[in-house]
């Protein structure tokens, strides 16, 4: 799919400011297939981590995002223009997962954050199975991807901090059956891809 003019200015945009100002490096962006339907699964500690994953992907990377950053002036419309789209707070996800679905079937690129919410140590926290769901239901391939540094962003001492992303390589997950166990052994190999991309950048 190709990027629209909105989408491509906000895109330049993002990757000039991540370049420029944090010093950004993105490893195995080819990991990424530039073409159908695709998952990127990533760690989360910053509002910063959606455009970071994106701004080095040549293609366009849809999220969910909460139904209130809509109604944000400029906010709404790039979010919008970025392909996301709302999510209630505290309402079932099946509706959200419904319109992912639908994405990934119609060959979209999706961001997704397997966490549910950002961490407020920088260390992994537990994760929910919908991304695995998602995966299992849509077929669509998996990169596991680790962000560093985005929660030391304007931090005392670490004010501009040097960012990186790691696209890891996909994974699959297909079953004749979807069940809670399947959907808990493909959520921990995703997070453990995740976890050793991390690792790999800190040692």
């Amino acid at each position: 799919m190709e990027m629209e003019p909105g989408y491509k200015f906000l895109h330049s945009m993002f990757h000039a400011l991540y370049t420029k100002v944090f010093s950004a490096k993105a490893y195995n962006v080819e990991n990424v297939p530039l073409n159908g339907p695709a998952i990127i699964a990533a760690n989360h500690m910053s509002n910063w981590d959606p455009m970071l994953i994106s701004c080095f992907v040549m293609r366009p990377v849809g999220y969910m995002a909460k139904e209130e950053l809509f109604k944000v002036p400029l906010l709404g419309q790039a979010l919008k223009s970025f392909h996301s789209f709302p999510v209630k707070r505290g309402a079932s996800d099946f509706a959200a997962i419904k319109v992912a679905l639908n994405k990934l079937r119609e060959g979209e690129c999706m961001g997704m954050f397997p966490e549910g919410h950002r961490s407020k140590d920088g260390k992994l926290q537990k994760a929910a199975t919908g991304v695995a769901l998602i995966a299992a239901k849509s077929k669509a391939p998996v990169i596991p991807t680790a962000i560093i540094n985005t929660d030391k962003i304007f931090k005392v001492g670490s004010f501009l901090p040097k960012l990186e992303v790691i696209y890891g390589e996909p994974l699959y997950f297909e079953t004749a059956k979807i069940d809670k166990q399947f959907l808990k052994e493909s959520t921990d190999i995703i997070m453990e891809k995740i976890q050793e991309l991390i690792n790999s950048r800190q040692t």
